[in-house]
Parts: structure tokens; sequence; C-alpha cells
């Protein structure tokens, strides 16, 4: 079996030597890794590592335990620590030190248990870790929410560097020269798999049979798999959803606005409804569908995209298109979908950056919750950046043919931004000016600081 290395491995050193005392939570879609890589993790970190499945026997086992610790009497001596003691009775082993690491999965299995993070957080010295792919179920009134008292971590697909990793090319990816200056070649190979990439996305049972297989028709098996049992366990959280055949229509829906929707949507449920229905909706059925987004972008199967009105990063409106969370996920649906191949190439293209923009987002490098793009006079840009580090805003165009475009060259002229960055596939970069041209599948290189040498 081969083993995927994912740089959230650093992260996870990082949290346990920091100690904070938090709960870490680890969040991401079903089959990204998170319980593969907890628990290599604790294996290589920890002396003593507690594993247990809110959704399996050992999450029976350990309710049963919490009951007879919690056991007490009116006019009996209170009993201390008693999470301490049914974690003993669960593993006899048990020691509340930095050594040992407590590791519960599908805790949204539980309310009771998910509502004790706090103790969790408060009461042990010992290591917690929380995780679960449907972890929307928490936001019901049952679950306490843990507010400052646990530290969350996003686990992913793998991304393009990661996936470059699994195919032995990651030192090629980190040392090219972003604007032409090695061996072509080498770009070409580079740019080869970000073909590949785009196609089979990042899940890493994909990987793995991609990698073993060298066949795109397995990993679209695979895929559809993967989906198929996110649909089928999904309906077990839902009850306001009168049919749930409403998510196999949801997913082609969602790849149908996305990619004709360059300039986004004030309102995507309606437009959804449109498309789904083929006539105007009730609110019975855009409540439906109001419902079944949300719990997709809570189990980061799809993402939101901001719109900067006018190049404004303080005037934006929130979700105004829609991004799959995978690549693999995004062509599988375009296709569903019968978006025509240029289309669906475009599409795929800017979902590639996006999905970076979205990283940085959470690391805090760029404003926002979510990446946005921006509208400017009649035109529009697909992404604006405004980078927290140096305060300046930056264009991005995701480009397929040599043009660079009529909004770009406005916003630049009007002094919107501070570059633009025009991202391609069949490129080696260039410069002209403040118009920046790199290969598109080196994004996670770009520092969006234009001032900086080498404008890396």
């Amino acid at each position: 079996m081969v083993e995927l290395a994912r740089d959230i491995y650093k992260d996870l050193i990082k949290w346990k030597k920091n100690d904070s005392g938090k709960v870490l939570e680890l969040k991401g879609a079903r089959q990204t890794g998170k319980t593969f890589i907890l628990e290599k993790f604790a294996r290589e970190n920890y002396e003593h590592c507690l594993y247990i499945n809110m959704a399996q026997s050992s999450g029976e086992a350990f309710l049963a335990c919490i009951e007879q610790a919690d056991m007490w009497k009116p006019g009996e001596p209170r009993i201390e620590k008693p999470l301490h003691k049914a974690l003993q009775l669960f593993d006899s082993a048990f020691r509340d030190d930095r050594d040992v690491i407590v590791i519960i999965d599908e805790i949204q299995e539980s309310s009771k248990i998910y509502s004790r993070i706090r103790e969790f957080a408060r009461e042990f010295q010992c290591h917690f870790a929380v995780t679960g792919s449907y972890l929307g179920k928490t936001v019901e009134k049952e679950y306490f929410l843990p507010a400052g008292d646990t530290e969350d971590m996003v686990m992913d697909t793998l991304s393009f560097a990661e996936f470059l990793g699994a195919m032995g090319e990651r030192e090629l990816y980190e040392s090219v020269d972003l604007y032409g200056k090695s061996d072509h070649e080498q770009y070409d190979e580079l740019k080869q798999l970000y073909d590949v990439y785009c196609e089979i996305g990042g899940y890493p049972a994909v990987v793995t049979e991609y990698l073993e297989s060298q066949s795109k028709e397995s990993c679209r098996q695979i895929l559809k798999q993967i989906i198929r049992i996110f649909v089928e366990e999904s309906t077990r959280y839902f009850e306001g959803i009168p049919d749930m055949n409403l998510f196999e229509q949801l997913f082609p829906a969602i790849a149908q606005l996305s990619a004709r929707e360059k300039k986004g949507s004030d309102d995507l449920i309606s437009e959804l409804s449109k498309i789904i229905f083929q006539a105007e909706s009730n609110k019975t059925t855009k409540r439906s569908i109001n419902h079944a987004v949300a719990w997709l972008y809570r189990s980061d199967i799809v993402g939101y995209c901001g719109k900067a009105v006018e190049c404004d990063a303080a005037d934006t409106r929130a979700n105004a298109r829609f991004y799959f969370r995978d690549l693999g996920v995004s062509n599988y649906f375009l296709k569903a979908g019968g978006i025509k191949r240029a289309a669906a190439a475009g599409y795929i293209n800017e979902n590639f950056v996006y999905l970076d923009l979205l990283r940085r987002c959470r690391n805090m490098e760029i404003a926002g919750i979510a990446p946005m793009f921006a509208t400017y006079k009649t035109g529009e840009i697909d992404f604006f950046v405004s980078n927290l580090e140096n305060d300046k805003d930056y264009g991005i165009e995701v480009k397929a043919g040599d043009a660079p475009g009529k909004t770009a060259q406005v916003i630049l002229k009007d002094g919107k931004v501070e570059a633009v960055y025009f991202l391609k596939g069949g490129t080696y970069g260039g410069q002209d000016g403040r118009m920046i041209t790199i290969p598109i599948y080196l994004v996670e290189r770009v520092t969006f600081d234009y001032l900086r040498k080498g404008n890396a």
C-alpha cells in the first residue's frame, strides 16, 4: 500500500509542540485521509494512543464508560474527574500526561461527547484530537460549540504539490523557475502531470489507484464510488429534505451554474432551483436546496467565492459563485452536467486557483473568509487578492490564450491593483511591466508581492 506524504503532518507536529491545551479539531471531506494521518501522527509522536470511533463499537464502549463514571446519588461525595475515570475504564493503560493522545473519530455521532470538548481542553494534560467527515451535524442545538477550546485544521484532498510528491516530482516543482529560465522540458513535464491532476483530482484513494494502474478510467470509478457513498451516508443526517434524489440532481446543476455564471449571482439558490426544476420554484423547494447546499458546504464538498464590487475589498458580496473542493469531483460533474470541453477546462483551471486561494484565506495570508473575484465597470477579473502582508491588491486572470484581457488593462491603468498575474497552462512565464505571466500549476509559489525581487 502506497503511503502518501501530506503537508498537514508538519502542522500536527507544530500543534503538539505548542501544547496550547486546546483540542485539535481536524475537519475535511470524507476519505481525505484524516483518520490515517492522525493515527500515523500518534504512533510516531506519542508513547500511548487511545482511539475511539463514535460510529463503531469503541464509541459505544466509551459512552458506557462515561455513564458508569458519572454515576452519583444525592448525598454521596461528588465524583472527582469523572472523565479521567471513564478513560481509565476504557483503557487501563491510560494516564494523563503529554505523551498520551486521545483520538475521537466521527465525533458528530454523539452530541454528548462533542459537548464535553471544553472539559477535554481544560481538565487534562494529555492531548485530544477530534475529527469527523460530517461535522456540519454539530451546528444543531443539542451540540455545545466549544468556542476558544479548539484549534481547527482542515485536511483537503491532495494539493498539486502533494500529488507531485506522490509522483516523485516535488523537488522539480519547488525548484523550477517561475519565469521560464529553467529547461522547457521541465515545464512540459509538470504541465502533463497538471493535466492528469485536473482530471482525477486529489482524493488519496484516487491518487493511489493512478500510481498503481495509470488508468484514468479506474480513477473515475473510484471517484464515482466516493461520491455515491457520500450521498448515501448524508441521507442519515437529513429530515427536512423530502426527496434525496435532489442531491444527485444538485451536483451537476452546481457545475452547470458555475460554468456559465462568469459574474456570479446574487441568488445562487434561485438559479439552482431553475436548473433543477425547470421552472420557478416555491419556498419549499428553495428551502430544500438551501439545506442541501449548506450540507455540501459544511461537508467540504463545495466552497463559495465572494465578489469584490468595483475591485473594492471593503465592498464585497458573499457567496456569489460556487467551486468544488476537489478537481476530480469538479471534472466528474461538469461532464455529468453536459458542459462542453472548452468551457469545462476553463472552469477547472479557475477551480484549481480557487483552491490555492482558499488555503491562503484560511492561513490569513490574503483578505476574506473565502476567495473573491471582482467586477469593475462593465468587466470582471477572475480573482481579486488583497495581500494582508504588504497591504496591496492584485488581480488574477486565468487565461487560455495570449490576449491580456481588457478588464486587466483597465484596472492596472486606473490603479485598482498593484499588478495582474496571468496564470496559463501553455506558458513558460514572463513579465511585461506589471502584467506577470506564470504557469498556472505554479500558483502555490506565487507570493503576490510585485515589489519583491523576482515578483515570486
